[in-house]
């Protein structure tokens, strides 16, 4: 079973950094987890799209509202995908998650993805 695993969360302020890391464990098929995204939830809202990574060629894509500030990188080594949060802001605050999907496409909605984390806890204070 595919079961990604978010750490890395916690409180920040305003302009600060934080690296969140998801462990990739179970992954038998590179198939199937082919493309990692970042998703997150700030209470109340919809679960948006953060970034996503292909496996294969590191291909990135990123939600404008993190463009230029957020970095997701993978380590197959580690079999992990990394988001690095640079430059925070207050509006940052939400649950992040980790999801994996199989495909070729950098997929940008919720129900796209397959396999989702619990999620890590992001706090940013002004």
């Amino acid at each position: 079973q595919v079961q990604p695993v978010e750490s890395g969360g916690g409180l920040a302020q305003a302009g600060d950094s934080l690296r969140l890391s998801c462990l990739l464990s179970g992954r038998t098929s590179s198939s199937s987890t082919s493309v990692m995204g970042w998703f997150r939830q700030a209470p109340g809202n919809e679960r948006e799209f953060v970034a996503a990574i292909r496996w294969r060629d590191g291909t990135t894509d990123y939600a404008d509202s993190v463009k230029g500030r957020f970095k997701i990188s993978r380590e197959y080594a580690a079999n992990s995908v990394y988001l690095q949060l640079n430059n925070l802001k207050p509006e940052d605050t939400a649950v992040y998650y980790c999801a994996a999907r199989s495909g070729y496409e950098l997929a940008t909605t919720r129900a796209e993805y397959a396999y989702w984390g619990q999620g890590t806890q992001v706090t940013v204070s002004s």
